[in-house]
């Protein structure tokens, strides 16, 4: 389970979007097998992946992805020793002392552990081509960590564990998305079967609440009842008094990995001045939510440098999801989170892309054996804007939320811009777009924003990359320039 971006916070770190704001888009996108400027159209292949140990997979008429995110599979870099988001994935774990950290689970999965396993319906828009990289019609690159979650809750190893790992999702080119990013999520479950004699399940999860370390300095709004009929119902198979118990452990357990993430990162900022920042009381609040996986459900916001920002979703696991894990007397709580938008924070770090930057004027910059650090900026290399502007293939459609009509979406787009510039493209935006009165064709202009990370571009690179991506554009989508 993995937090979404809140629309009513105001942030200046807007994470990726996730499987919980994917339960939340309308179901206006088509989930079936649209031809994409990176569809199979040949007969059936195989294809071998870098760190999938040999095994190779079949591709087929649904084949969407390119080779610059196979190439992002065996990278790992919430496991690279003094990676930022290796940091960052620490700092919390060190929260959840006899949890079971799953850190290397495989990101090629099925479209059941992926979407079925988690009452995804067969119309959803996160099943859409538009939106996930497939590898057959059966065979995607997990598009969040919950696609282990029912295998985890299945094996039931321990009572408690994490799960982090590389996610892709095709999305917008910007500072703050990144087709591949990492996600952490967590679960914590009770056995009604091991109750010791003598005591209720609730008397057992309250002897572990007593067991969390408590921040009396820390300014927690909490104003809603923990269940209400109707904004954060209470589920069938529960019983209220469990609930109001697995609520608490789970708002105690995540105020202490807040506290410690926060913490860590007021030790790092500095204000306009160059002092520390005042020592004020950490607020937070919790907010009431609904996520189709849990119910009650939370977000969890912290009021920071001025705004509040959402940092995670949770709430109470859907017995259905645990029973069809073949474990029904288990009751326990799940939440959520991006570890790129944590370390952003954490770390000062202004774009998503430098987290996978080999420069050593980046990655010299951390170390886990030293206290949270601001990035320094080594350099600010000058912008190069430029416009590519086209008609829409006749019977084409298009509109500025990006949706599917007739074969063209906005995602195709940045899927080239990213295969022609890499990198190189800091930011893509439709910026203007316009229907001729009388033959009802549609035009679409974007800009893209050039800028490397490491350097200067040239005008001469800059034109290259932009005159490639023009010759791109009509290849793969057949539009036609303006």
């Amino acid at each position: 389970m993995a937090t979404r971006v809140a629309a009513r916070a105001s942030s200046a770190v807007r994470g990726p979007p996730s499987l919980l704001s994917l339960a939340r888009r309308p179901r206006w996108r088509s989930p079936s097998p649209v031809q994409s400027c990176y569809s199979s159209s040949g007969p059936t292949s195989s294809i071998a992946i870098e760190g999938a140990d040999g095994k190779t997979y079949k591709t087929d008429e649904w084949m969407n992805t390119p080779p610059s995110i196979l190439s992002a599979v065996s990278k790992r870099l919430h496991l690279q020793p003094d990676h930022p988001l290796a940091i960052t994935r620490q700092l919390i774990e060190s929260r959840f002392p006899g949890y079971a950290y799953h850190n290397a689970l495989f990101p090629i999965v099925t479209t059941h552990q992926n979407f079925d396993s988690l009452g995804f319906p067969p119309d959803h828009p996160g099943r859409s081509r538009t939106d996930t990289y497939y590898i057959n019609s059966k065979t995607v690159l997990r598009t969040h960590t919950s696609a282990h979650q029912a295998d985890t809750f299945r094996a039931n190893e321990t009572p408690g564990y994490l799960i982090s790992a590389d996610v892709y999702r095709r999305d917008a080119v910007d500072r703050s998305h990144y087709p591949v990013f990492h996600q952490m999520e967590g679960a914590m479950t009770w056995d009604r079967d091991s109750v010791p004699a003598g005591s209720t399940l609730a008397q057992q999860i309250w002897a572990d609440v007593a067991k969390i370390p408590a921040h009396p300095g820390l300014a927690a709004q909490d104003p809603n009842p923990t269940m209400h009929p109707d904004r954060n119902p209470l589920q069938p198979e529960h019983a209220a008094d469990e609930v109001e118990a697995v609520a608490a452990h789970l708002k105690r357990s995540l105020e202490d990995v807040v506290v410690a993430i926060f913490t860590a990162a007021r030790a790092a900022t500095t204000t306009p001045s160059g002092d520390a920042p005042p020592d004020e009381p950490l607020q937070i609040r919790w907010v009431e939510a609904y996520f189709p996986f849990t119910s009650p459900s939370w977000e969890l916001e912290v009021f920071w440098q001025g705004e509040w920002l959402e940092v995670l979703g949770s709430g109470v696991v859907r017995h259905s999801i645990l029973a069809a894990a073949g474990v029904p007397t288990r009751i326990g709580w799940a939440f959520g989170l991006g570890l790129e938008r944590i370390a952003m924070l954490l770390f000062s770090i202004p774009d998503i892309r430098l987290f996978w930057s080999e420069d050593q004027r980046f990655l010299s910059q951390f170390s886990a054996s030293k206290p949270i650090a601001r990035f320094a900026p080594f350099s600010k290399y000058p912008a190069c804007f430029k416009d590519v502007s086209f008609w829409l293939p006749v019977g084409a459609g298009g509109n500025s939320a990006g949706g599917l009509v007739a074969g063209f979406h906005e995602n195709d787009v940045m899927e080239l811009v990213r295969d022609v510039a890499g990198d190189l493209a800091e930011d893509v935006r439709l910026v203007d777009e316009f229907t001729h009165p009388k033959t009802g064709r549609r035009s679409c202009c974007y800009r893209i924003n050039y800028r490397s990370l490491e350097r200067t571009l040239t005008n001469e690179e800059t034109n290259e990359l932009h005159e490639r991506l023009r010759r791109t554009l009509v290849g793969r989508l057949g539009v036609e320039l303006r």
